[in-house]
C-alpha cells in the first residue's frame, strides 16, 4: 500500500540549528542556521556580544534529490561564520512554482537570499546542482558573491564540453538527463513505492563505505520522505529538463555565453576520487574558468563528499574561509 504524500513541515528535523522561512525573489524558501547568534541578546554586554550579520555569511546549497539536511555536518562543523543551508526552489520546505528553474532565476534567488539574510556578500558552497548555482550566481551577480566552494560540481561550460566530447563522461551523465525528459513519468517512477528509485540512484552515485554506514541509512531515510512532498519531485526534474532543453533554444546558449566569462573570486573545488558520475576531466576543464582556484581530490568517496568524509572537507572549507576572509 503507498503511503499518502508527507506534509513539507517533515524536513524541520531537529537539532543544533534553527528552521527559518525567508522571502526572496518573490518565493519563500526554507533555511536552516546552524548554531545562531541573537542579534541583540538581552544580558549580554554590547562589547561581548556578535551579530549574525557582523559575521561572514556562508550559504550551503544542497544537489539533485537532496533537501538542506545534506550539509548537517557542515552545519555543526564549521565556525567562525554565519552557516546556512537552504531548501533550493522547489525541495523540501521551500516553495514549488511551476517555472523558474532556469540559471538565471537560480542565480537571481540566491542573490535575493543573501540580501534578505541582511548581508551584502556571501560565500556559497553547493553540491552537483547547487554547485552550478554558486557557478551561476558568481558570474550573474558578481557583486553579492565574495567566494566559492563546490563539491563534485565542475564549471557548467566544462562539464558539457566534457559530456559531448568525452565517452566516459558522457556515459556517465547523458543517460540520466535524457531519461528525465519525458513528461510525467520520471515524477512517478521517482516517487513510486517510496521512493526506491532515489535510493538505487544514490547508490550508483556513493562510495562504498558510506552505504554501509548508519548516517547513510539515516539520510536517504530522510531523502525517500522529502522527494515524495507534493511536486519536490517535478521540481527536482525541471532542474534537470532545464539543463537539457535550453541547449536548444536561445536562452541556453545565451546563458552558456554569459558563463564564459572570467570568475574573479576565489574558488574551491573537492571531487571525490570515487566519483563515478562526475570524472576527472570536467574538473580539468574547469581550470580553464578558475586558474586560481584550488581543486582537492576526497580518497575513497563518491559523489557525495561532503557526506561522506565531512571531516576531511569541513577542514577544507574551514581552511577555505580563512583564506578568504583573513582569518
Amino acid at each position: 500500500m503507498t503511503r499518502p504524500p508527507p506534509d513539507p513541515s517533515v524536513t524541520r528535523i531537529a537539532g543544533p540549528w534553527r528552521h527559518m522561512d525567508v522571502h526572496a525573489n518573490g518565493i519563500r524558501f526554507h533555511v536552516v542556521e546552524a548554531n545562531p547568534v541573537e542579534a541583540n541578546p538581552v544580558e549580554a554586554n554590547q562589547d561581548d556580544s556578535t551579530s549574525a550579520a557582523d559575521q561572514p555569511l556562508v550559504i550551503l546549497l544542497h544537489g539533485f534529490g537532496s533537501f538542506w539536511w545534506s550539509w548537517r555536518h557542515q552545519l555543526r562543523g564549521l565556525q567562525d561564520a554565519r552557516v546556512v543551508a537552504v531548501d533550493l526552489r522547489g525541495y523540501g520546505g521551500s516553495d514549488k512554482p511551476p517555472r523558474g528553474y532556469d540559471g538565471w532565476t537560480l542565480a537571481g534567488d540566491t542573490a535575493g537570499l543573501i540580501r534578505a539574510l541582511g548581508h551584502e556578500t556571501a560565500t556559497l558552497v553547493g553540491h552537483a546542482d547547487g554547485g552550478l548555482v554558486c557557478w551561476a550566481t558568481a558570474v550573474l551577480h558578481p557583486r553579492v558573491v565574495r567566494a566559492i566552494a563546490v563539491v563534485s560540481s565542475p564549471h557548467p561550460v566544462a562539464l558539457r564540453a566534457s559530456a559531448l566530447t568525452r565517452r566516459d563522461q558522457g556515459l556517465a551523465l547523458l543517460p540520466w538527463m535524457i531519461r528525465y525528459q519525458a513528461p510525467f513519468w520520471p515524477e512517478r517512477s521517482l516517487t513510486r513505492n517510496d521512493a526506491a528509485e532515489l535510493e538505487a540512484v544514490v547508490r550508483t552515485r556513493a562510495g562504498a563505505a558510506w552505504l554501509a554506514s548508519d548516517d547513510f541509512s539515516e539520510t536517504i531515510r530522510y531523502m525517500r520522505r522529502a522527494i515524495r512532498i507534493p511536486s519536490a519531485a517535478h521540481s527536482a526534474l525541471e532542474y534537470q529538463r532545464w539543463a537539457v532543453r535550453s541547449q536548444l533554444r536561445s536562452e541556453g546558449r545565451r546563458f552558456m555565453r554569459s558563463m564564459k566569462r572570467p570568475l574573479a573570486v576565489p574558488v574551491l573545488h573537492m571531487r571525490g576520487d570515487a566519483d563515478p558520475y562526475v570524472l576527472p576531466d570536467p574538473v580539468y576543464r574547469t581550470q580553464r574558468f578558475a586558474p586560481h582556484g584550488r581543486y582537492v581530490s576526497i580518497a575513497g568517496a563518491g559523489h557525495f563528499a561532503h557526506e561522506e568524509d565531512p571531516d576531511h572537507v569541513n577542514e577544507q572549507l574551514t581552511r577555505f574561509l580563512a583564506s578568504v576572509y583573513g582569518g
